[in-house]
């Protein structure tokens, strides 16, 4: 059977290209032949990943499209003859970027309303998330299922060591973690509010280490900028890196005595289970997608308490049982995103489509 996938862009460390890549091969090592097609792709995976002009890009017996941002793709994906099987990865709400940014604003709506020009014209629509299921649910679409990010962890559990960043990140502080773009419904602002009570009440030894693209909302990174400067910050204690290769990233995981998310909007959230492999104890807000995905791993709050969230932080950092059963959790969850797991999702999206 030849079951291609395609993905707006393809780009090195991007958790829907890497994940189409990872269900790609697994589909060849079941004897299906499979490729993934993209608009745009970084210039290294160029031979990896091919370009959508490609005429053999509409000639497969089903074709997985992933949906997170309005493209040339949709309306190009509803005129197909094979299968066809979307996956929704969510769109941010255009409501967090209002005040910041109107072009992202635009887009997100924008999103929003090309997905609904699918509805009707899917064989199957499938969520990353069950939280992404009902959004299509409620949307419209009919049959609806969930397959799950395939989260390649090897990028962390298997990449190289990097002593001097090691050196660094082993000073003496504690180091708090968070991976993924500043964006305003990460809700960075939150983490500075939290951070403000764990340094007055709990341990002046602490570093905050933000790891991803902070110019993809300006206006939204300079007041967070602003806030740490108004709280009196020591800016050598609020880290934000932009991105970084792999090495780097496993690197900051390693070091890490705690990940923290308090996003307020998720629909899978990838560094989570990256965090679970890196054996890295989370805590996190229970927003979105996030208690799904840690499936009664890691530690979950519901209200946004940073007396009590800050006294969580210091537990999960200093306590090694606690540290040690949290860890235990996690790996046991970890299972639901193997190989054989995703390889299951993969047999039950061909049973119900033969």
């Amino acid at each position: 059977m030849i079951i291609h996938q395609w993905v707006p862009a393809a780009h090195r460390g991007d958790a829907i290209g890497d994940s189409a890549r990872r269900v790609r091969d697994l589909l060849r090592t079941r004897g299906h032949e499979a490729d993934v097609f993209a608009l745009t792709m970084d210039d290294e995976l160029r031979g990896d990943v091919r370009p959508f002009g490609h005429p053999s890009a509409r000639a497969g017996d089903m074709t997985i499209f992933h949906f997170a941002l309005p493209s040339p793709m949709t309306a190009a994906f509803a005129t197909l003859e094979c299968a066809r099987v979307l996956q929704y990865h969510n769109i941010t709400p255009a409501h967090f970027f209002a005040g910041y940014d109107r072009e992202l604003y635009r887009l997100a709506q924008l999103g929003r309303a090309e997905l609904r020009t699918l509805v009707g014209q899917v064989d199957l629509a499938l969520g990353d998330s069950a939280y992404n299921r009902q959004e299509l649910e409620n949307l419209g679409f009919a049959p609806t299922g969930v397959m799950p990010i395939a989260v390649n962890t090897a990028r962390i559990t298997q990449a190289p060591r990097r002593p001097a960043l090691e050196r660094v990140l082993d000073d003496g502080l504690v180091n708090f973690l968070f991976v993924g773009r500043v964006a305003p419904n990460k809700r960075i602002e939150d983490t500075l509010l939290l951070a403000e009570h764990y340094k007055r009440y709990v341990d002046a030894d602490y570093r905050f280490i933000f790891v991803g693209k902070h110019d993809a909302v300006p206006s939204y990174f300079a007041a967070i900028r602003a806030l740490v400067a108004r709280f009196q910050m020591l800016p050598d204690r609020f880290i934000f890196t932009g991105p970084v290769p792999d090495e780097d990233l496993a690197t900051f995981y390693r070091q890490a005595s705690v990940y923290l998310s308090l996003s307020d909007h998720e629909g899978f959230c990838v560094p989570l289970v990256e965090a679970m492999a890196a054996d890295v104890p989370v805590l996190a807000y229970g927003a979105g997608a996030v208690p799904e995905t840690l499936g009664g791993a890691g530690v979950l709050f519901s209200t946004k308490n940073f007396e009590y969230a800050a006294e969580l932080l210091a537990i999960l950092a200093y306590d090694a049982d606690v540290r040690q059963r949290i860890i235990e959790g996690q790996r046991q969850r970890l299972a639901a995103f193997s190989d054989a797991a995703i390889e299951r999702h993969l047999d039950a999206l061909l049973a119900e489509l033969a």
